[in-house]
């Protein structure tokens, strides 16, 4: 396993749509090992593979709870050309962050259900019900296999606000 560097705003590479995984393979396993390391490492409960710049329709997660002694108990969970197939009326809303925009945290109204369709790290298929935190994860981490980030939700003010930070962040960083 290996820690992986993740892009940033404003790279381009976050706007590029990830492509299907066509089988799972022992890179793809590795993939996913790496990128569930790099995730406990940034920390993060959620990442795409595109911000470790692999184009590729796999999310790792992890919603790891306290258990009755208030140790945390992880669960680590693979998601591969995951869909949503349905979503409900109902909305509800978020903070949330997000590893290739660090320090930058903004609430995102988001379907408070959804219905989701992925493959296993074993190539079985699943369909599931994810609401709360689980739902606002991974349609966050889906957005992002479509090029989608969630500064894309908020107004245009705070939107571009955004962008002028991360730009002159990276045009200082280049030197």
């Amino acid at each position: 396993m290996a820690i992986r560097e993740i892009i940033i705003l404003p790279d381009k590479q976050l706007r590029l749509v990830s492509k299907p995984v066509e089988k799972v393979t022992t890179e793809i396993r590795k993939l996913a090992d790496d990128m569930f390391e790099t995730m406990y490492d940034a920390p993060g409960i959620g990442l795409a593979a595109i911000q470790v710049a692999e184009p590729l329709r796999l999310i790792t997660m992890d919603l790891a709870k306290k258990d009755e002694n208030g140790e945390t108990k992880p669960k680590p969970r693979v998601f591969i050309n995951p869909e949503i197939i349905s979503a409900s009326e109902e909305l509800s809303v978020y903070e949330e962050g997000c590893l290739s925009i660090p320090e930058y945290y903004e609430e995102v109204e988001r379907p408070a259900r959804v219905r989701i369709r992925f493959t296993d790290l074993d190539g079985k298929v699943h369909e599931e019900d994810a609401d709360g935190l689980f739902a606002t994860c991974i349609q966050h981490e889906i957005d992002h296999l479509n090029g989608v980030l969630f500064v894309d939700y908020l107004s245009k003010l705070k939107r571009d606000r955004v962008m002028k930070k991360f730009m002159k962040a990276a045009k200082r960083a280049a030197g």
